[in-house]
């Protein structure tokens, strides 16, 4: 299963929009059991700012954490240490504490909650079904494939 998202970030001018997409799927993350965590290195007051005068941010509901002292940054191998900024990651949990994806995005790239929430449940799904996989694209409800020598070249 999966425990939480994890999303790093600063704010420029596309995180607003991915706090906002990430918003209007929230109530799906939660519907998996999954808790989504924004976390900056922006201060709680920054965020406060930010949720209070951005219509986009506004719509947030998850937390959104300040790391100040670049302490998760740093410890995700997220943080820009010349700027003292959280490049865009993404990391998801799952209840063992370990991490089952991670991404890492360019500072101009936006991530896509709904590619996120598939991910997610392929990895609900993954850990859910022993010796299942899931093919790329997969959707729920899509076959899966069981990896074994007989797969070997007919994929």
């Amino acid at each position: 299963m999966v425990r939480c998202v994890l999303l790093s970030y600063d704010f420029t001018f596309v995180c607003p929009t991915e706090l906002e997409d990430l918003a209007d799927n929230y109530a799906e993350f939660k519907a998996l059991g999954v808790e989504v965590y924004a976390v900056s290195t922006d201060t709680h007051f920054t965020h406060k700012a930010w949720h209070e005068s951005s219509a986009a941010v506004g719509k947030v509901q998850f937390p959104m954490l300040g790391d100040p002292t670049a302490t998760l940054a740093r410890n995700f191998e997220v943080l820009i240490e010349s700027e003292g900024l959280a490049e865009r990651g993404t990391f998801v949990v799952n209840p063992e504490g370990k991490i089952v994806i991670m991404e890492h995005h360019d500072g101009g790239i936006g991530r896509d909650a709904s590619e996120l929430l598939r991910k997610v449940k392929a990895a609900q799904y993954v850990a859910a079904n022993p010796g299942q996989v899931c093919p790329a694209k997969w959707q729920p409800g899509a076959a899966t494939l069981t990896p074994s020598l007989d797969l070997v070249g007919k994929i």
